[in-house]
């Protein structure tokens, strides 16, 4: 991305730095990640599918909620790609994606809420 000229020059060098500003579109999909960690209840289900894999109705008992209301958190966290599902009979299980950016955000809520994982005890 090229800026010629701003129309102020407080001495920082700011062009060297917009040389490296990431685009609008990779903005947008980390907004969209952020954004489906903002909610409380997509949290809590994902800190839990970090540590295991479960079942919508495992899941939606942990968090004491409908089967349906689980899945609409569900549905919005798989397609932010912090999920996975697999089909196993008639049961879905979900579980934390193994990418880089599930990761990410799994040691960033552990670290946020000093949360020690139970699998690295």
């Amino acid at each position: 991305m090229a800026y010629t000229h701003l129309p102020h020059n407080h001495g920082q060098n700011v062009e060297k730095v917009l040389e490296h500003m990431p685009s609008s579109e990779d903005c947008i999909q980390v907004a969209e990640v952020f954004k489906q960690i903002s909610d409380g209840t997509r949290l809590r289900i994902l800190w839990l599918l970090c540590h295991c894999e479960q079942c919508v109705s495992n899941v939606s008992a942990a968090m004491e909620m409908s089967d349906p209301a689980v899945s609409h958190h569900l549905k919005l966290l798989k397609k932010s790609g912090l999920i996975v599902s697999r089909r196993d009979g008639k049961e879905i299980y979900y579980k934390l994606a193994d990418t880089e950016t599930a990761n990410l955000v799994h040691r960033v809520i552990e670290q946020m809420f000093k949360i020690t994982c139970p699998l690295d005890k």
